[in-house]
């Protein structure tokens, strides 16, 4: 099968959405893996003269292909999913993991490898390429290579029940996500909420036929009755819903993740021992920045120290203003949100609603180009490609009039569509002999669609904390992008320390509290007005609101996360639950009630990669703060915030670099010293 029949199988250029179809799937894949068998073959055989071009290029050249196409059906399957594309990426699923888990025990490549590092080309070989030798005999070792053959075939049995389980935990809270609906028929009911929060509901139903409001499990639609909603009802109706779904308390058995949760944390633990670690979360954190469990254990128990009494002061305030204002004598965890909310307006003279208004999409899109266009000297700009929804929209960065990449923006709320925000990678730059392949990222978010009112389309407008969101995500875009390596392996965000990859991405969260930035990028909806130099004020002052609350809830998932790959005993009498329950005992300062089951959507680390490593938020956190330290020392001496001198070495030092050195290298080559946990503090206002 050739590309013309088969898109899959079309690497020309960009991925050609418009003509994929789940039939397309399993032939495609089928191709590719046969593909890549037989130059796994022939390279497991003599090799003449053993170098890099011998070897390690064509191996990657194979294996890039397969990765880009089922890229392809995965993010789909993210974005678009039918049961047609849901059935084809089920089926070829443990295919493609047992090509990879091959790939990673074949001992012949493995000693190949080994002679690489061993022979006389290592050491006139780029940096770059050093790293990807090393990080190979790294994941052989890791990917179970010196087992033996029967522990090979068990290892492989466990890597495939572990993609087919995280695909199941996945599927199961979008499922619950999809099927849930609150009609609520009387307009009455849903005193507090803001005017466009009620219109998206009513199109909601209209488009379900029902003359009702319809509410969903999806961000843009929940959130507000928690935040606004003055019925105290409504809220835990919707807080209720939410926090048991994909559990044994949702509204279908087959969407319970519980036993997904227990056969995941068994198949880890049989996956450490066959390695020879004593727990999974040695073997997650081998290649990351952190050295041990315990190491990581301690930073977080320290910030949750730090964090504690500044969360004790948020919550003892909102419990006297909750009753004394809002008459509510027991806060209770659908009360939160909302008594906040009242806090916020009365301590601060404003609303998050009132602000939204200033933060039409038009408007910050191009005030987060300008942003990137001044710190990092290039030219962002729209771009034409096939896409898989009419609201995608295409771009490209450029310098000096050349194209260095590509992304598409997706960032609404649907139907069949994964919740959350994320940054994922179409193709990374590399070097192919006679050009450089430019890099395209997938940029997704799920924020409300823009309201129609009157017949007439109106921009749709992002709350200030979405704002953020959408400069976290671009920063992990211009991770991968901004890259100058040309080495496939370690370009872009390829190759970095899983916690130190958050360093681009909440190092740009920072720019949605500079004045500088915010006056650029806002218009209300209804005058064109930008943002009152008084409402920022009243923003910045507000910025640190609960942040002892919300810092200590990081923790809380963080900690329980390296306790349940650490010292959980997966077959014990102890359940995920029972973990969950000991951290909150020991760290909370409000325990949720005891129907909530936020671990079974705990998609993060039980289908997201963050195993055993949800702390690098926190533990990356250290580092974009300091990071960003560098440009408020830049602003106070040139009164720029956007410093361009500091920008660009920021690219050159972190961006530019992707995985081709340490993490902490880069960072010490860009701040010139060893990070601080002190600007980390300062920012979140934890500071005596």
């Amino acid at each position: 099968m050739n590309s013309a029949l088969n898109p899959l199988l079309d690497f020309s250029d960009l991925p050609r959405f418009d003509a994929v179809k789940p039939e397309h799937v399993t032939p495609a894949i089928a191709t590719l893996l046969e593909q890549a068998r037989d130059v796994v073959t022939r390279l497991e055989a003599p090799i003449e003269k053993l170098s890099w071009a011998s070897f390690v290029e064509p191996l990657e050249n194979a294996t890039e292909r397969l990765g880009r196409a089922w890229g392809i059906v995965g993010h789909l399957n993210s974005v678009a999913d039918t049961p047609e594309l849901r059935a084809a990426y089920n089926e070829n699923q443990p295919k493609v993991t047992e090509f990879w888990t091959e790939l990673g025990q074949n001992l012949a490549l493995f000693e190949k490898y080994k002679a690489l590092k061993q022979g006389s080309e290592y050491a006139g070989l780029s940096e770059p390429r050093k790293k990807i030798i090393e990080n190979a005999l790294r994941d052989f070792r890791l990917g179970g290579a010196e087992l033996s053959d029967d522990k090979k075939v068990r290892y492989g049995q466990i890597q495939e029940k572990q993609a087919a389980l995280a695909t199941k935990f996945s599927e199961n809270v979008l499922d619950a996500t999809n099927d849930y609906a609150l009609f609520v028929d009387d307009e009455a009911n849903l005193a507090g909420l803001p005017d466009d929060v009620k219109h998206a509901a009513r199109a909601a139903a209209e488009r379900d036929g029902k003359p009702d409001y319809k509410f969903t499990l999806h961000v843009p639609s929940y959130f507000p009755i928690l935040q606004y909603a003055d019925k105290r009802e409504l809220r835990e109706t919707i807080y209720r819903a939410n926090v048991t779904k994909a559990s044994e308390l949702g509204a279908k058995p087959e969407w319970d993740n519980t036993q997904n949760i227990a056969d995941i944390l068994k198949l880890r633990d049989e996956e450490a021992k066959l390695l020879d670690f004593n727990n999974f979360a040695e073997v997650s954190l081998v290649p990351k920045m952190a050295e041990t469990p315990q190491q990581v254990i301690g930073f977080l128990e320290d910030l949750a120290k730090r964090a504690r009494p500044f969360a004790e002061d948020d919550l003892a305030e909102l419990r006297v203003f909750a009753k004394s204002e809002l008459g509510i004598d027991k806060l209770e965890a659908w009360d939160v949100t909302y008594a906040s909310e009242k806090l916020r307006q009365q301590r601060y003279a404003f609303s998050e609603q009132e602000v939204k208004q200033y933060f039409q999409e038009p408007k910050v899109i191009e005030g987060l180009f300008r942003v990137i266009q001044s710190l990092f000297a290039v030219e962002v700009k729209p771009d034409t490609a096939a896409a898989w929804h009419k609201d995608v929209k295409f771009f490209r960065i450029e310098r000096n009039g050349q194209l260095i990449g590509q992304f598409y923006l997706d960032l609404y709320a649907r139907h069949g569509k994964r919740g959350g925000a994320w940054m994922d990678d179409a193709r990374g730059r590399r070097s192919t002999g006679e050009a450089i392949q430019t890099p395209v990222a997938y940029l997704t978010c799920n924020f409300t669609e823009p309201s129609v009112m009157n017949g007439k389309a109106k921009p749709a407008l992002f709350t200030h904390g979405e704002v953020i969101t959408l400069f976290h995500e671009f920063g992990h875009g211009l991770h991968h992008m901004l890259t100058q390596i040309d080495e496939l392996g370690v370009s872009g965000i390829a190759g970095v320390e899983w916690d130190a990859v958050e360093l681009p991405s909440q190092f740009m969260e920072n720019f949605c509290w500079e004045w500088d930035v915010l006056q650029h990028m806002t218009a209300h909806a209804d005058t064109g007005a930008p943002l009152p130099r008084a409402l920022f004020d009243k923003m910045t002052a507000a910025k640190n609101f609960q942040s002892g609350l919300q810092t200590l809830r990081q923790v809380e998932f963080a900690l329980f996360d390296m306790h349940l790959h650490f010292d959980h005993d997966p077959y014990g009498n102890r359940t995920a639950q029972d973990v969950l329950n000991d951290v909150r005992n020991r760290f909370a300062v409000m325990v949720p009630p005891p129907f909530n089951r936020f671990q079974n959507s705990f998609s993060h680390i039980f289908a997201g990669g963050y195993a055993a490593g949800y702390y690098s938020y926190k533990w990356a956190e250290v580092l974009s703060a300091d990071a960003y330290g560098a440009f408020e020392e830049a602003g106070a001496v040139g009164g720029n915030i956007l410093s361009a001198d500091t920008g660009r070495r920021f690219l050159e030092e972190i961006l530019a670099m992707g995985g081709a050195r340490p993490a902490l290298d880069s960072f010490k080559a860009f701040r010139g010293r060893e990070p601080s946990i002190d600007a980390l503090l300062r920012h979140n206002g934890m500071t005596t």
